[in-house]
């Protein structure tokens, strides 16, 4: 079976299409800022879902850093 298969390089594998993924980033990172005003009492929740935009926003603007300097 393996015999049929063509031979590719691995850089021919590449997943999705990132500008599906940075938009989907900026989406969920927006969502999470959102559950901030949901009802609760405890703010510890708060600190977790700031914290996680913060790091999916700072993925974002390090991966523009990045393929604007051409070093993706």
């Amino acid at each position: 079976m393996a015999e049929h298969e063509p031979v590719t390089s691995p850089d021919q594998h590449k997943p999705g299409h990132p500008r599906a993924a940075r938009a989907g980033a900026v989406v969920v990172a927006l969502l999470l800022l959102s559950l901030i005003f949901e009802n609760r009492e405890g703010h510890v929740s708060e600190i977790w879902l700031v914290g996680g935009a913060a790091l999916l926003l700072l993925a974002l603007v390090g991966d523009w850093v990045l393929r604007r300097h051409g070093l993706r």
